[in-house]
């Protein structure tokens, strides 16, 4: 993947893949200004609104612990070394494992078909190149709206429509998921070295034919790992979704967190983890096996075919999208029954136009401020807590081990199970919210932060110890510099991914847009809802395009 200009510089959807694969290789910056006062400034305006959010959600102002709720706390970690363990809930737990697996698999499949379509006409490959061209534009425009609606929402909106089909899992995770893997592979397409392309249309073939015999073949092992780091996040994308009533181990621990049996919790969390983990490992062989192709540019594809585990990993996938096709029982044709077709256009009917009055506006226009208050405060306490022990998981031995493992149970647990066990010791309001991102955030950025730590040049460290310089002192002067970039950067695409993620902490009484929602489609508000989804794609496309500046700002 060769650098990036500055008119195309990397996005968040790009720099979470160079997160999980690597990075290119390094951007050269020849003649161009000192970038210190802008991160100076940068470094003010990060300081005044992590500042305004700890204000913001009442610390120091108003009582916010819940000190009736530490019993219930400590009880529920007790329970953890007695799980439910009687063979019908262990039955149970089975089979909503297989169904939110089910849901994952066959959601990142479909989100896979939409992103490839939407990958090709979202490039500027395939449009000429021609800088900022209308149809590019349009596409780019397109892809943005699904995105910034998370999939918890989508699930709420089609079951107006398809009912308690299962189609709505899968559509749910398989429309936002879609966008972003187009963005994703469109962006891989266009930093393809465009020779072959360019020879292959010079024969005279259509740009469909070329894309596919020129780009494709080179851009495969990058699109292939992107595509099981996908499938980890479907599956606490299922989770959620279950939260909300598609089944499997989200839709069980909503049951069992609303009569408090604890046992039953762990051992749903248990199986949680243990296939958050397993996606995790085969995803991480997969990146590793497409990082030995990523190295031969000149014949990736060819590489990629050849490789009997990159062959079964794939050949598996497919399989596992039958099976779970067979086990959710879905029947793709229900999407356009006459009565899903006439629901939908109800549906559209009654949400049109957005609710603009003058108290609608306000309501949405102050929780708006406290969403984006939420996410920099999680994104704060994640990022400083991450950057403390993404040394000790980026080393060796036990505690190294130890501290994954718990960057592995943070992540593997999602947001709306965080926040239900804040909401036992603190008052429901931004806070726990931004607590139960932080939560989840650290186990993610935890991650990150300690590989970009394995993978820094040791030699200005070694240097400076060779000068006599003391080992903290070392580490400080010479490997810190290099990372704190990085690392910045990785704090800042998590954040505009927050914004998306404060929707469903919203959804179980944390604060924000997300609660409003809540509100809204009980009350079967669908002016109102549309008014806040409206809401909710303009700060997501802001924090897109704050996050990009900020990020140029740190290269």
């Amino acid at each position: 993947m060769t650098a990036p200009t500055e008119a195309s510089a990397p996005d968040a959807g790009l720099l979470e893949h160079e997160a999980l694969v690597g990075p290119g290789p390094p951007r050269t910056r020849l003649g161009r200004p000192a970038r210190r006062p802008a991160r100076w400034a940068w470094a003010a305006v990060l300081g005044g609104a992590v500042a305004w959010s700890v204000l913001a959600a009442g610390v120091g102002r108003r009582e916010l612990v819940n000190s009736g709720g530490w019993a219930s706390l400590r009880r529920f970690f007790e329970a953890a070394v007695a799980p439910e363990l009687s063979r019908t809930f262990l039955e149970v737990t089975w089979d909503a494992t297989l169904t939110t697996v089910a849901y994952a698999v066959v959601g990142t499949l479909a989100s896979l078909v939409l992103g490839m379509v939407g990958a090709v006409l979202a490039s500027q490959v395939w449009w000429g190149r021609r800088r900022r061209s209308p149809g590019w534009l349009a596409a780019r425009a397109g892809l943005g709206a699904p995105r910034a609606v998370h999939e918890a929402v989508w699930g709420l909106l089609l079951v107006n429509v398809l009912g308690l089909d299962p189609l709505v899992g899968v559509l749910a995770i398989a429309l936002p998921y879609g966008a972003v893997t187009a963005k994703v592979f469109s962006e891989l397409l266009d930093e393809t070295d465009p020779a072959a392309y360019d020879a292959v249309r010079g024969a005279g073939a259509g740009r469909l034919a070329a894309l596919a015999y020129s780009l494709g073949p080179q851009a495969l092992p990058d699109m292939v790992s992107y595509a099981f780091y996908r499938f980890e996040c479907s599956i606490r994308a299922a989770t959620i979704l279950g939260l909300i009533g598609a089944g499997g181990l989200g839709f069980q621990l909503a049951l069992s967190f609303q009569s408090l049996r604890y046992g039953e919790i762990w051992t749903l969390l248990y199986a949680l983890v243990a296939v958050g983990a397993l996606a995790e490992a085969w995803s991480r062989a997969v990146r590793r096996r497409t990082s030995a192709a990523r190295a031969r540019p000149a014949a990736p594809g060819r590489k990629l075919r050849r490789d009997r585990v990159l062959v079964a990993s794939v050949a598996g996938a497919a399989a596992l999208g039958a099976a779970g096709v067979v086990h959710l029982g879905l029947r793709p044709w229900n999407l356009w029954a006459p009565r899903a077709r006439r629901l939908a256009a109800d549906l559209v009917g009654q949400a049109l136009p957005p609710r603009l009055d003058a108290q609608a506006l306000a309501e949405v226009g102050r929780l708006t401020l406290e969403t984006l208050q939420m996410a920099v405060l999680a994104i704060a306490l994640a990022g400083a807590a991450a950057a403390v022990v993404a040394l000790l998981a980026g080393g060796r031995g036990p505690a190294a081990w130890a501290t994954r493992l718990v960057l592995l149970v943070c992540r593997a647990v999602p947001p709306p199970i965080w926040a239900l066990l804040v909401l036992f010791v603190l008052f429901p309001g931004p806070l726990p919210g931004a607590v139960a991102l932080a939560v989840y955030n650290f186990g993610i950025l935890g991650r990150l932060m300690s590989e970009v730590v394995e993978g820094l040049d040791p030699r200005p460290v070694a240097a400076l110890r060779q000068l006599g310089a003391r080992a903290p002192a070392a580490f400080l002067y010479g490997a810190v510099p290099l990372a704190l970039p990085r690392l910045a950067a990785y704090a800042v695409y998590r954040w505009e991914v927050t914004i998306r993620e404060t929707v469903v902490v919203g959804l179980v009484g944390a604060g924000g847009l997300g609660r409003l929602l809540t509100d809204q489609l009980a009350a079967f508000d669908y002016r109102g809802v549309s008014l806040t989804l409206v809401a909710l794609f303009v700060v997501t496309v802001a924090a897109d395009l704050a996050g990009a500046a900020l990020r140029r700002a740190l290269r």
